[in-house]
């Protein structure tokens, strides 16, 4: 299977980032992508809440869902856009992965489920959960020939989501990101191998790139990472289409020579004050 990556540096336009998104979503069609992943806040990167509503307009994605739908149609392709911001129906926001079949049909809906709340070195300050709703189930879904296991950035670090994931099935995890340029230098690449070498997945991350319009600076470096951890494919910090070809006998190879998945245990962690007693359940 050929997976096509958009790495792009999305503004505070709608129209004008799902115009962006979509010629490079048709050049990764044409360089044969059967299946095609963008990354995290894809239709807008904007500061504050407000001007996120504002940005949305009337609809509750500013239009975005049914426009990728259209296109995922027209190309006949699997697509999934790593995460726009949608309004819900109490008043709050989703980050959230939408994924299209060829037919243009809506194949499953994920919503963040940790959020983003940290203070980084040098003032950078960020609050997800001020403005956007926790997503509260996992999701793994049949695309192009696999199971995909669906998640975004910020979960990336914890891993017993993705032992979750690829327990129930997930052989391509995608992981689309706006990671900061401080975690990203230091944690990106170690985070991102670890995952896939947990699970024995190939791990599919586009991400954002560059200094935005709202004057955040997004660290790129989109990534296929292969099962048994081998980065195939490093996007750089240019906006563009990263390929890969990948082939799902990996993943069986993978969790064949190391069973983890298999040899899981779970434990009940119990505190007697000085003493920590872990017991088989």
């Amino acid at each position: 299977m050929r997976v096509g990556l958009v790495q792009m540096c999305a503004g505070q336009s709608v129209a004008g980032n799902v115009a962006a998104a979509s010629r490079l979503i048709g050049e990764a069609k044409a360089a044969g992508a059967e299946l095609i992943v963008t990354p995290e806040m894809t239709t807008v990167i904007v500061p504050r809440r407000e001007l996120m509503l504002a940005a949305l307009g009337d609809s509750a994605d500013g239009g975005a869902a049914e426009a990728f739908a259209a296109l995922a149609r027209r190309l006949s392709v699997n697509l999934l856009i790593g995460s726009m911001a949608v309004k819900r129906p109490d008043g709050r926001l989703a980050n959230r992965s939408m994924l299209f079949g060829p037919d243009g049909a809506r194949l499953a809906v994920y919503d963040k489920v940790h959020m983003f709340d940290v203070d980084l070195a040098g003032g950078e300050s960020y609050r997800e959960s001020r403005s956007y709703a926790a997503g509260d189930r996992l999701v793994v879904v049949e695309a192009a020939g696999a199971r995909l296991g669906l998640s975004i950035c910020y979960d990336v670090r914890f891993p017993a989501l993705y032992r979750q994931l690829a327990r129930a099935g997930a052989e391509i995890i995608t992981v689309p990101s706006a990671f900061t340029v401080p975690t990203g230098q230091a944690h990106w690449h170690v985070l991102l191998r670890a995952r896939a070498i947990e699970t024995g997945a190939f791990v599919l991350a586009p991400a954002q790139t560059g200094r935005h319009e709202s004057g955040r600076q997004t660290y790129g470096h989109s990534l296929v990472v292969a099962p048994w951890g081998e980065i195939v494919a490093d996007g750089g910090v240019d906006q563009g289409v990263i390929l890969a070809d990948i082939n799902l006998e990996q993943v069986i190879e993978a969790r064949r020579r190391i069973p983890a998945l298999r040899h899981h245990r779970m434990f009940k962690l119990f505190d007697n004050r000085d003493v920590l007693e872990f017991i088989a359940l």
